[in-house]
């Protein structure tokens, strides 16, 4: 089962296994799942909504036009209408809601759903960054060089959750992270180090995992790269 399909309950037992508490501004300890704070920065994190429920997460990267998200490609599949919610908290839109427009899709997911290609962008309908900022989209950065704070939305809650730690290569073209909660709804989640760079989006192998505790991103590479020039033209 992919990702996008996990079991919801699993995400209870390992956040309150990991800690219910929220977490503080600071990275805390690896590899420990906890609610993510209400803060600036989680703020360009946001629910990906589809027929009013929510089921991926994307974030808010810079781009010319401040209009841009990144999240994983499986996540863009649905030909319906889809609406990003960034900071979204126990039902609220502290930030507005943003119809998505535009999607660009690597060749590789598009023309054979490649899992090395599993990364995808969207313009929404006016100025996101201008509301929330936006993280910077970097390829090329080499695996497990920082750590990495991942936030996302699990499909069974409200409010989104994050952990840190170091990334190691599963593959050439995929890189995983040991952290636990992660199930449905968590795809397309950024991977953030510590200069504020979306350095990995959660999906890619098995559209980002089998399990809640370990989570994969593709390795951001020239596909990644051109793809994001295409979308900021």
């Amino acid at each position: 089962m992919p990702r996008l399909a996990l079991h919801a309950a699993a995400v209870l037992l390992t956040v309150t296994s990991a800690s219910e508490a929220v977490a503080d501004d600071g990275a805390g300890p690896f590899g420990v799942t906890t609610v993510a704070a209400a803060s600036a920065g989680n703020a360009r994190v946001g629910a990906l909504f589809a027929g009013g429920q929510h089921h991926c997460t994307a974030s808010v990267v810079r781009s010319p036009h401040r209009d841009l998200i990144v999240t994983a490609a499986h996540c863009l599949d649905d030909s319906g209408d889809l609406v990003f919610v960034p900071g979204y908290r126990d039902g609220r839109a502290p930030y507005g809601r943003w119809r998505v427009q535009k999607r660009f899709m690597p060749a590789g997911w598009a023309e054979g759903q490649d899992e090395d290609s599993d990364v995808a962008f969207a313009t929404v309908e006016g100025a996101v960054q201008n509301a929330v900022g936006g993280n910077p989209f970097v390829t090329g950065t080499a695996t497990g060089a920082t750590a990495v704070t991942v936030i996302g939305y699990p499909s069974s809650r409200d409010v989104p959750i994050g952990c840190t730690n170091k990334p190691t290569a599963h593959s050439r073209t995929q890189q995983r992270i040991e952290c636990p909660g992660f199930t449905g709804g968590t795809s397309g989640s950024p991977w953030v180090n510590g200069d504020g760079q979306v350095v990995g989006v959660l999906g890619g192998h098995e559209q980002g995992g089998l399990t809640a505790d370990v989570s994969y991103s593709v390795v951001l590479g020239a596909e990644a790269a051109a793809l994001y020039r295409d979308a900021i033209c």
